[in-house]
């Protein structure tokens, strides 16, 4: 369906086993995709697939479906693709649809129903089971109450089969998507690496007098050369002040001669994504106050790296990375030892230069499932990504790269990418 190349069919194959091994006995599971949404006129949004449909099968069409039944006494019906019947006019309008040997290629899933002959069926096999688990959107980070797809479809279900048990496939999603396959992290990868190769190419482009909007253009132009689906969020390129604004996407400002750029972008891949930041001088330069700021974010990122294992909580990790960010905001006079000693526990004082989280889980979502609160485990992709902001000198700093927790430490994703001073300016000077 996408740019990329086809994806091997295993990573689904095994993300539809960890999921059924962790379903109650007697009970179907069944998920929806996401809605297509209008913009104006006759237009629609580019349409997202819902992200735990896509772990589960990879199919990115619109109108699917996913049935999972393990118990179901016919066994060619424990799992069930569900898709729109191909019809010839909005082919020729819309574009090819999936025929059933080239979903079940993407899947692994030989059995595929058209949606338009799902109902009797479905019922059949509803009246069989217990229990029902159906999907919606558990990220804690959601922040809208829209009635999705999803969410109407619960409301019909439960409408029509009112005395079965429903339980919540999203529970159990958290719990699996955090925890990457190998197959997977090989795709997060593939991702990183087509960023790699866009950074490296922005380090020869940045100059004096270059736009906000021309560098995300060079994004773009080297992501789709690349086969990448796209970029996996917004790119935020922020150059002087506009760097302390988290999620600046304006992109529109002159990068001056002196000031330093941030830029936070990732691509797409296989609906897998990578999260970058980096901040290089415009001019090609560090400055001495730049480097000594910069350093000291690098230092925090490479102490972050350093205790992110299993076993730690995000709470602890973040509380031991703002201990070090004081030391390091003292030494840099960004705050002193009696800011310190006079802080408000609840709001402490480091805070002022560093005012958001140090990590998130990264994977299908760039904010991906996963727990918050439990102990890390061998097997999740974080970001790494602590900055310095500092309003007096309109400056903003910020190091991210992605790692893959071991069972004994970690895996750096982007262990190639250039990150120091030194290495940032001696490839800013090739640029000519």
């Amino acid at each position: 369906m996408g740019k990329y190349l086809p994806l091997d069919a295993k990573i689904f194959i095994q993300n539809r086993k960890r999921f059924v091994a962790k379903m109650q006995k007697n009970s179907i599971a069944i998920f929806v995709g996401n809605d297509e949404f209008p913009t104006n006129g006759d237009a629609l949004y580019e349409y997202k697939q819902n992200s735990d449909l896509y772990w589960l099968s990879g199919i990115e069409q619109e109108g699917s479906m996913l049935v999972l039944f393990p118990d179901n006494p016919d066994p060619k019906y424990r799992e069930v693709l569900v898709l729109v019947r191909p019809q010839e006019l909005k082919e020729i309008w819309d574009g090819k649809r999936l025929r059933v040997s080239e979903a079940t290629a993407i899947s692994g899933m030989p059995t595929i129903v058209w949606a338009d002959v799902l109902d009797g069926m479905l019922q059949q096999w509803i009246h069989l089971a217990d229990a029902i688990y159906l999907d919606t959107n558990e990220n804690d980070r959601k922040n809208n109450l829209l009635r999705t797809h999803e969410y109407r479809f619960i409301d019909e279900t439960k409408a029509r089969y009112p005395l079965h048990q429903y339980l919540r496939a999203a529970k159990l999603l958290k719990e699996l998507r955090g925890i990457k396959t190998k197959e997977e992290v090989v795709v997060i990868q593939k991702a990183i690496d087509i960023t790699e190769v866009a950074f490296r190419r922005l380090l020869k482009f940045i100059e004096p007098g270059v736009h906000e909007h021309e560098i995300e253009a060079e994004i773009y132009h080297s992501f789709l050369s690349q086969r990448a689906t796209g970029v996996a969020y917004h790119s935020i390129i922020a150059s002087g002040d506009n760097a302390r604004t988290l999620h600046y996407i304006n992109n529109n400002n002159e990068c001056k001669d002196g000031e330093l750029v941030l830029m936070d972008f990732g691509a797409s891949y296989g609906g897998y994504n990578a999260d970058l930041t980096r901040t290089v001088p415009v001019n090609g330069k560090f400055t001495k106050r730049q480097k000594e700021v910069y350093n000291a974010c690098l230092h925090l990122h490479d102490y972050a790296k350093s205790i992110l294992k299993p076993g730690i909580s995000i709470l602890k990790y973040t509380d031991k990375v703002g201990e070090e960010a004081t030391k390091q905001f003292i030494k840099i006079g960004l705050i002193t030892k009696a800011d310190v000693k006079n802080e408000d526990t609840e709001n402490r004082a480091y805070r002022k230069y560093l005012y958001h989280g140090i990590s998130h889980h990264l994977g299908i979502d760039v904010h991906d499932l996963g727990t918050r609160t439990e102990p890390v485990q061998a097997g999740m992709v974080f970001t790494v990504e602590p900055g310095i902001y500092i309003k007096e000198e309109n400056m903003g700093v910020r190091i991210e790269n992605n790692i893959w927790l071991t069972k004994t430490g970690h895996i750096d994703l982007m262990k190639a990418m250039p990150i120091t001073v030194e290495e940032i300016e001696t490839l800013m000077r090739r640029r000519k």
